[in-house]
């Protein structure tokens, strides 16, 4: 009598397994990120296909054996391995391709380097272009070559050739701040006694009232 229910116990146990693992698989439930809890119908062939491992390596990480029968029971807690050699080679791959993206950055940096260091000399070259060597400061005097009946216009000055020689290029900054480009042209008889003294060519209505002032000249 006993043998008869052993066996009938061994047989409803196995049925019972049997029965469990024809039923359609569900999703195990998530307690944390390696370890799930069983749900009616779970496998362990649906566990590891649900988690991207292998039905190895969810039994190995469970101290079952490779290859067993798998038995397993709604409630039972399922501990999920790490991630495999593939995902990680992935993740390395993924990893180093970031990092030589990130590594672009100095070379742009460079580039706006260099183009912020050629737009400083293009206006250092501006600069020089506008400004001359300084002469010093020097009497100024004006007069108007038409009164005197010359046709020499009025971009010229008198000066001290000797100082100045003809086609020399000055920029005159008066007292006042106004700035006069002219171009040496002509002489008199006030450079020899005074060669810091210029006159410069302007139409006698536009003349200062002051008459005479002081300039600080540069050769362009």
């Amino acid at each position: 009598m006993k043998k008869v229910l052993s066996i009938a116990l061994v047989s409803a146990t196995a049925l019972a397994a049997i029965t469990a693992t024809s039923k359609t698989a569900q999703a195990a439930v998530s307690l944390d990120s390696n370890h799930v809890q069983v749900e009616a119908g779970d496998t362990y062939k649906s566990i590891a296909a649900n988690n991207g491992v292998t039905i190895a390596e969810l039994e190995q990480a469970n101290g079952r054996e490779i290859g067993g029968f798998d038995l397993i029971f709604p409630g039972d807690v399922v501990t999920i391995p790490g991630v495999t050699n593939t995902q990680a080679t992935q993740q390395t791959q993924t990893d180093t391709q970031v990092q030589e993206t990130s590594y672009q950055a100095p070379a742009q940096e460079t580039t706006t380097q260099e183009t912020t260091q050629t737009q400083s000399a293009s206006q250092a070259q501006t600069t020089t272009s506008t400004t001359g060597t300084s002469q010093g400061s020097f009497k100024i005097s004006f007069y108007d070559p038409a009164v005197l009946g010359s046709n020499m216009g009025y971009g010229g000055v008198a000066a001290n050739l000797s100082v100045f020689p003809k086609g020399t290029t000055l920029k005159i900054t008066l007292s006042d701040g106004t700035v006069l480009i002219r171009t040496v042209n002509d002489t008199g008889t006030f450079a020899y006694s005074n060669p810091r003294q210029l006159d410069v060519a302007m139409p006698n209505n536009q003349i200062p009232s002051y008459g005479v002032t002081t300039a600080s000249v540069e050769v362009l």
